[in-house]
């Protein structure tokens, strides 16, 4: 949205730097002590659950992806690009892509320690896809946004091949486009239901999760949700979620006229802060639980007011559908959230600390002070190029 807008010996040190000069589009891997506990923001108040790693940049950071392994990487303004191959022992700084220098790069999707594609969020050309298949040292551009009043805000894959692209609308409708190959080509999902009929709506680009994905509803094909900002002159914001309606016969014969006509969305109301453009959901969280019911979360807030608790959290009951407010909201404004399986326990975060509730959403407890912008378990980025990783709940 527009407006959001020492250590090992020496000689492991020696083989390390004759390594990197060897690979100088590591623009500036840094190989460097991970202090324990040390910080470049604001000291907390209470316990905190994230240990710092050296990021080797001052740029903000809203793009994070743990691939798995530990491989992640992280983007953010100015053409930043990270990535880590040791789970966050060292965070190399890749190649910029080309004429990226001014970019804000709030979106980062990864599969491998070799394969990601990052996208930028601003008005029209502004927003735009890059792709590298060779660990960052080269990208190649997917696509630009060629509708000067086109704002892309989020980016989702349910595999190699399938993913999304969401942007603030326009012509009075949201802009959703497909991909099955990668993001090498991208299609329109066209829907009435994605037409405003005069409502004033958007998204945010916060943290990459105002966009997630669930259950296939075509071959490998995942239904889409989203969730909006204020803007309408209503109260609350609004989840949409995907689905496709049509039969069984064409779904199997004709497949590919199912996906370009048979798309439907549900809108619900969201009891959450959304009667402002700088009010709404700016992240929405997924997981599926054993009995493979989902369970959702929606945060937020005002960003404009982050200390604000109001309107900050909602949950999905996993049975009804129903979203409630939660009981006990986070201590401000939250632009991400993330399911931490090991603790059975939502994390949120925002500019003025971090949340846990380990009751499916009903009520949070602050974790601490310290700002950050988004989560990728076990990995957090924020304002001043800080990453940190999540040390277990030990304070709970």
């Amino acid at each position: 949205m527009r407006r959001f807008f020492i250590f090992g010996l020496g000689v492991f040190v020696l083989a390390v730097g004759l390594w990197a000069a060897s690979h100088p589009w590591l623009a500036s891997a840094q190989v460097v002590p991970q202090s324990k506990g040390s910080s470049t923001g604001s000291v907390s108040t209470a316990w905190n659950p994230w240990e710092l790693e050296h990021s080797g940049t001052n740029q903000p950071l809203r793009g994070i992806h743990a691939a798995g392994n530990g491989v992640a990487w992280a983007s953010g303004a100015r053409g930043t690009v990270l990535r880590t191959e040791d789970s966050g022992y060292v965070w190399q700084r890749c190649a910029m892509p080309e004429d990226a220098e001014k970019l804000d790069f709030r979106s980062i999707w990864a599969w491998d320690a070799q394969t990601a594609i990052v996208m930028s969020s601003g008005p029209g050309d502004q927003s735009r896809l890059y792709k590298t298949t060779d660990g960052c040292a080269h990208w190649t551009v997917l696509g630009t946004n060629k509708d000067a009043n086109g704002f892309w805000d989020g980016l989702a894959f349910s595999d190699r091949n399938n993913g999304y692209l969401l942007g603030d609308p326009v012509n009075g409708e949201f802009t959703l486009l497909r991909t099955e190959d990668g993001g090498v080509h991208w299609k329109s999902v066209t829907s009435k239901d994605l037409d405003l009929n005069g409502q004033k709506l958007g998204a945010f680009a916060a943290s990459n999760q105002s966009l997630v994905l669930t259950d296939p509803v075509l071959g490998n094909v995942a239904a889409p949700w989203f969730g909006t900002s204020g803007m309408s002159g209503g109260q609350h914001p609004y989840v949409y979620s995907g689905g496709l309606d049509c039969g069984m016969e064409m779904a199997h014969r004709h497949p590919e006229r199912c996906l370009a006509r048979s798309w439907t969305f549900t809108k619900d109301e969201v009891p959450m802060a959304g009667a402002s453009e700088s009010q709404g959901i700016f992240a929405l969280g997924l997981y599926k639980d054993q009995g493979g019911a989902w369970h959702a979360v929606a945060v937020g807030g005002d960003y404009s007011a982050p200390s604000k608790t109001e309107g900050t959290a909602a949950r999905r009951d996993p049975k009804t559908g129903k979203w409630t407010a939660a009981t006990k909201m986070p201590h401000g404004y939250r632009s991400s959230v993330a399911w931490d399986g090991a603790d059975k326990a939502w994390l949120a975060v925002g500019v003025n600390g971090t949340d846990v509730s380990y009751d499916d959403g009903q009520s949070w407890s602050s974790l601490g002070n310290d700002g950050y912008n988004a989560i990728s378990l076990p990995w957090v980025v924020g304002p001043g190029g800080q990453i940190a990783k999540l040390t277990g709940l030990k304070g709970k």
